[in-house]
């Protein structure tokens, strides 16, 4: 599914360049659950991005499902994102003056899918979350672990065979952190590949593979 060689990513600010992954190689099968953690300035945020094609390289090579990412132009890797990924990040990105429906079916807009397919489609991924009874509701009318099913379906609504998680449970409590991961958990036994950054290592640990980097390389990669 995923396969990146020799990665390398830098940033510069004013004079200075910074480097922020350093040679980074690595592969991820189909239908694994991979978490990323580090300290803070690991790159692990960075090689998040990356791999979700929201972020260049400057050096290395990257393919996703059989294409290849850095070379790819600007509506390259929008249809590719489009077609194989799906995003939940920890702030849930929801469009507060829509309707948890509507927000559903905005990544299908860019699809030419029909209104009544949209929908249709929508609802099927919120009761999949076990929130279509809120499909109504505005994202201030629900709670934050209602708000993160509403995220995880509209990244799923697509059916995107990587899913791909920034701190997904960082603003939420430990019970509801536990019942997305459970979610998390369902999705992965189905066949979707997930790519994960924590700071947590309770959420980790639902996991099947841990990469931890240090510096811009990989320090450990437990169960790959």
């Amino acid at each position: 599914m995923i396969a990146l060689s020799d990665i390398n990513k830098s940033y510069r600010v004013g004079e200075l360049v910074l480097p922020v992954l350093r040679g980074i190689t690595l592969k991820v099968a189909a239908g694994e659950f991979v978490a990323i953690m580090g300290p803070s300035g690991s790159g692990k945020t960075t090689l998040l991005n990356i791999i979700g094609c929201l972020d260049s390289v400057d050096a290395g090579s990257y393919s996703l499902a059989g294409e290849v990412v850095d070379r790819a132009s600007d509506d390259d890797l929008a249809r590719i994102r489009n077609r194989h990924i799906g995003f939940v990040f920890q702030l849930f990105n929801l469009i507060p003056r829509i309707s948890a429906l509507r927000n559903v079916e905005l990544p299908m807009i860019y699809s030419d899918v029909s209104p009544a397919e949209r929908r249709q489609r929508a609802l099927h991924a919120l009761q999949r979350m076990a929130i279509a009874d809120r499909a109504d509701h505005a994202p201030s009318q629900l709670s934050g672990g209602q708000q993160q099913r509403v995220a995880i379906a509209r990244a799923l609504v697509n059916t995107p065979e990587l899913l791909v998680a920034d701190e997904p449970t960082g603003s939420l409590d430990s019970g509801t952190g536990r019942e997305i991961m459970a979610l998390f958990g369902e999705l992965n036994r189905a066949g979707t590949t997930i790519v994960m950054v924590t700071h947590e290592e309770e959420i980790a640990a639902f996991a099947s593979r841990i990469i931890r980097l240090r510096d811009g390389i990989i320090a450990t990669d437990e169960g790959g």
